[in-house]
């Protein structure tokens, strides 16, 4: 019922900049959170950046100063502008949703997108 499109990964040089986005469409009565997390190989997912309904933005220490996030709330749209990218930086980004739909809390993420960061 929830469905979210996400786009913008790719290979990049060091040092070079992407923009994620991601587009919620379906039922959806409201937008609690929507995020971005990123699962590199051998490694945990984890949390990139996220920002709630009343535009508190949360980042993980390693992204602060070169990521933004920033969400156009008429579309149901996330952005993940990543500047400065490292080769650390590699990984599949996951677009997350939190809202209530269908009158219940529910967590929703996206396919994932494949970011690369490589000479």
């Amino acid at each position: 019922q929830v469905q979210l499109v996400e786009s913008g990964g790719g290979l990049v040089q060091p040092g070079g900049s992407l923009r994620l986005s991601c587009a919620a469409s379906g039922s959806i009565f409201s937008v609690n959170v929507m995020g971005w997390y990123r699962q590199a190989p051998g490694k945990q997912r984890e949390l990139v950046a996220e920002v709630t309904r009343g535009g508190t933005t949360n980042y993980a220490d390693s992204v602060k100063g070169r990521f933004t996030i920033s969400r156009d709330n008429a579309k149901n749209t996330v952005y993940l502008q990543m500047n400065s990218l490292k080769p650390e930086d590699t990984a599949v980004y996951y677009c997350n949703l939190r809202a209530i739909v269908m009158a219940t809390k529910s967590d929703y993420w996206g396919q994932g997108t494949q970011v690369t960061v490589s000479s």
